[in-house]
């Protein structure tokens, strides 16, 4: 039996954001890893905390969830040149270091690869829950490409870009045993007009899978088609697609979509808003990836897209392997990228931007400046929203009884005091 097995902890004087409000005069409870109802706990357990904390006024919010991060320490996810034990402790060191973000799951991120790259590497990225010694919680690869349209290649390399033209036979012989397992992949972004890829979309949605739209010249109705057979995501809105156009909006035209028909379900859909074709029914529009550091977006563009479906905003870092290291030139995939001294990040040589920097703490911050959004708002972006993205919303992202006890102590200007994963505190000075 470890030390925390079984102790029970209460949270006080804290403001806990729960059911979409920020609440005082209450408390929070959990036992081995998981939030708890005080009520059961007293009168079917006969229970008293074992342990209790002050909060000292703290806003007390759920962990954060990245589903795009490339890499970061200088590690990159799909560096496949090294032996198995050197991705695997890889791994370990990003899964650690993202907890003093405030980060305590994520999905680990691949560009466009040759199959032999998603044999090697996918199962090595198996799902697996965060802990204070193996760090953030992996909830499953994010894969963008290789069907991607090679107009918008962005930082992929144009040479293992494909077409699906044998189906989803071609799905299954690029990433490998991994793609039926479901134990590997979360999100994979594709290009809805690339040849085959669209009769693909409702198979790989069956198997579990988050279909993400992106790196893609789709027309707004080839986007919708995109969403009528399953996709619910949008892959870094504005970037790596065609800019908003007025005769036709392309793939930012989805936020605008008025005629995609309701949801039956409103699992891994966005909850309705004011701006939803229904106020009482699942939003039909998608979710979408925002990158908040002030490059990859303007802060006005931002702003529309909050305004135009506040529901479906999900914040991700698109992270390199630069994150958390000075200038200098580090690796996506097979590219050299350089990091200037304005940490904006280039494929070396090009203007071409290649993810970013920032931390998903800094993007939440972010956020709310670009937005004058509320708190609860700014953080259910990084929080609630990708958990729901992923259909894991009783779990992750969320204070209620039965999810996971990955919590953050915050301030009034979102800076981290504390993070908690599975409901042992992480030292933070580390």
């Amino acid at each position: 039996m470890s030390a925390t097995e079984g102790k029970v902890v209460k949270v006080v004087n804290a403001r806990l954001l729960l059911n979409h409000e920020i609440v005082e005069n209450t408390y929070l409870w959990f036992r081995d890893g998981k939030i708890v109802d005080p009520q059961a706990l007293f009168f079917n357990d006969h229970r008293e905390p074992d342990e209790i904390i002050d909060a000292h006024n703290a806003i007390v919010v759920p962990g954060y969830l990245d589903v795009q991060i490339n890499g970061a320490f200088g590690i990159d996810f799909a560096d496949e040149s090294l032996s198995t034990e050197e991705i695997e402790k890889n791994r370990d060191t990003v899964a650690l270091g993202l907890l003093k973000y405030g980060c305590t799951s994520f999905c680990p991120t691949l560009v466009s690869s040759a199959p032999p790259v998603y044999h090697k590497v996918l199962p090595l990225l198996r799902k697996r829950p965060g802990s204070v010694t193996n760090g953030a919680g992996i909830l499953g690869v994010h894969i963008e490409g290789p069907f991607l349209n090679p107009e918008k290649k962005g930082a992929h390399k144009e040479e293992v870009l494909r077409t699906a033209e044998h189906g989803i036979e071609t799905f299954d012989e690029t990433y490998g045993p991994a793609l039926e397992r479901g134990d590997s992949i979360a999100i994979l972004t594709v290009a809805p007009e690339v040849d085959g890829v669209l009769a693909c979309i409702p198979s790989l949605v069956t198997r579990g899978i988050c279909i993400s739209i992106g790196h893609s010249t789709a027309t707004v109705t080839e986007a919708e088609l995109g969403v009528r057979a399953g996709a619910t995501c949008i892959t870094h809105l504005f970037n790596a697609m065609h800019a908003f156009h007025h005769r036709d909006a392309g793939i930012c035209g989805l936020l605008g979509s008025t005629t995609l028909p309701i949801p039956k379900s409103q699992k891994q859909h966005p909850t309705p808003s004011a701006s939803s074709p229904s106020t009482r029914n699942p939003d039909p529009r998608p979710f979408y990836g925002l990158i908040c550091d002030g490059i990859h977006v303007h802060p006005n563009s931002v702003r529309i897209a909050y305004h135009s479906h506040p529901k479906g905003v999900v914040l991700v870092t698109d992270a390199l392997s630069s994150m958390g290291l000075p200038p200098g030139c580090y690796h996506l995939g097979e590219y050299e990228i350089e990091v200037n001294g304005d940490n904006v990040a280039y494929v070396k040589g090009t203007t071409t931007l290649a993810g970013s920097n920032i931390t998903i703490d800094r993007c939440v911050k972010n956020f709310r400046k670009f937005t004058k959004c509320s708190i609860v708002e700014a953080v259910e972006a990084a929080t609630l929203h990708p958990a729901q993205l992923l259909g894991i919303e009783k779990v992750k992202g969320t204070l209620s009884p039965g999810a996971d006890a990955d919590i953050l102590f915050l301030n009034d200007e979102l800076d981290i005091l504390r993070v908690f994963v599975a409901g042992e505190e992480v030292e933070l000075g580390k």
